[in-house]
């Protein structure tokens, strides 16, 4: 997660509230990284600012 780009939109937190969560101005990973579960990527898909990125065996699941 690139929290230098969130905008604290919370949609990642509503999405996927067991990997994500808003702290103060910026949302956090609850885990530095996570396996690619479909809530993930779902969350990831729908960052306005696209501030996740999801990999899986060193390949961007996402563009």
């Amino acid at each position: 997660m690139n929290a230098g780009a969130c905008v604290a939109s919370g949609l990642c937190a509503s999405i996927a509230p067991d990997h994500f969560a808003l702290e103060g101005v910026s949302a956090v990973a609850n885990t530095p990284e996570v396996e690619p579960h479909d809530d993930v990527i779902e969350a990831a898909e729908s960052c306005p600012v696209m501030a996740i990125s999801v990999t899986e065996n060193g390949r961007d699941l996402l563009a």
